[in-house]
């Protein structure tokens, strides 16, 4: 069974070098990286109001939107979600702590 993220970056990645006038994620690829990280920070902006308002129904929308945008700009440059999900796999039953100074090494 796949899940719901696992179809929308399957969705995505067949749109990579598709008519831009076809679809909308087409027309976000097309337009770069740089403009796929601009355009997941002001989903991501409008999602921090959402729950700073304490908004849940838009907050809902916003997030469905922050994820779509994610997945989007990991597209664009090529990061699988199969290797994000598998970094937080990894970084299960480990404290955020632990992790956190891990990193600073």
């Amino acid at each position: 069974m796949t899940h719901t993220l696992d179809r929308l970056a399957a969705t995505i990645a067949s749109r990579k070098g598709a008519d831009p006038d076809s679809s909308w994620t087409a027309k976000l690829l097309a337009k770069g990286p740089e403009k796929c990280a601009e355009k997941f920070g002001e989903e991501a902006i409008e999602a921090i109001i959402a729950a700073a308002k304490d908004d849940r129904a838009n907050l809902t929308y916003e997030a469905a939107d922050v994820l779509y945008h994610l997945l989007v700009m990991l597209a664009a440059r090529d990061v699988d979600l199969a290797d994000v999900l598998a970094e937080l796999d990894r970084r299960e039953g480990t404290s955020g702590i632990d992790e956190k100074a891990a990193r600073k090494g």
